[in-house]
């Protein structure tokens, strides 16, 4: 089933504190944020409006050195949950996570709407500065404002787990250019394992867009798979925000 994009969804369904006064700093090279999901009172649901069957967020035990895990679930459903604050992404660029899924899907395709689904994703969600957008924009983003009542992010990156094989490191996603779709896992081959990811979120978004990002910005997980019909099952175990690598 088609849907609108995250961007017009998240507007509705999470309002973003603002930066200025609101955001955790950090010294440069420091962990802003070590989320190990004891709870998800940090995070907010994320739904979208015309999409009734929606994907279910748990806390579950961990093993080992993980008290607790992340636990995604999605069947024939799309949401997500959105981290409840901000931080700017030129202090601290960086981002490492680990995930584990347990299936792909046979339908799954990054580049078409029909596979736009993904058993695991984290989003880069950049907040939206009227003060800094040509008129035109000032004019859409206005009219989404006056609507829902807040403005949309303005961009966004999402680290995704893709179903299929491929070369490339990111696609446009197919509902938006003002989304970019990162490829970090592809296909089925590790499947059940835990993957450690690392993601420099400054330089993709250059390479990815040409220019420099907003500062602000927040997070979001998603499990989705409306579009395929299909199911799956997936874990984080744990997400940090970093200061920029220091220098030897």
């Amino acid at each position: 089933m088609s849907r609108p994009h995250p961007l017009a969804a998240a507007l509705a369904a999470a309002a973003i504190v603002s930066l200025p006064g609101g955001a955790p700093r950090a010294a440069g090279g420091e962990v802003l944020l070590r989320e190990e999901f004891a709870s998800l009172d940090a995070w907010r649901p994320l739904t979208f409006p015309k999409i009734e069957r929606h994907s279910t967020y748990t806390v579950v035990a961990g093993t080992g050195e993980s008290a607790s895990w992340l636990r995604a679930e999605s069947e024939r459903s799309a949401s997500g949950i959105v981290w409840k604050r901000q931080y700017d992404v030129y202090e601290h660029p960086r981002l490492r996570w680990r995930w584990r899924v347990e299936n792909v899907y046979e339908k799954g395709d990054a580049t078409k709407k029909a596979g736009d689904d993904y058993p695991v994703r984290l989003y880069v969600m950049f907040a939206y500065d009227p003060a800094a957008a040509p008129a035109g924009k000032r004019l859409k983003y206005g009219l989404a404002k006056a609507l829902y009542g807040e403005y949309p992010p303005d961009s966004g990156l999402n680290y995704v787990w893709e179903s299929r094989e491929g070369p490339a490191e990111f696609v446009v996603s197919p509902y938006t250019d003002s989304m970019m779709m990162f490829l970090k896992e592809k296909g089925a081959a590790r499947v059940g394992q835990w993957i450690e990811e690392e993601a420099d979120v400054l330089a993709d978004y250059r390479r990815a867009f040409g220019k420099d990002p907003p500062r602000a910005a927040s997070l979001a997980v998603m499990n989705d798979s409306d579009n395929t019909g299909e199911r799956a099952v997936s874990f984080i175990d744990w997400i940090e925000i970093l200061g920029p690598v220091e220098p030897p």
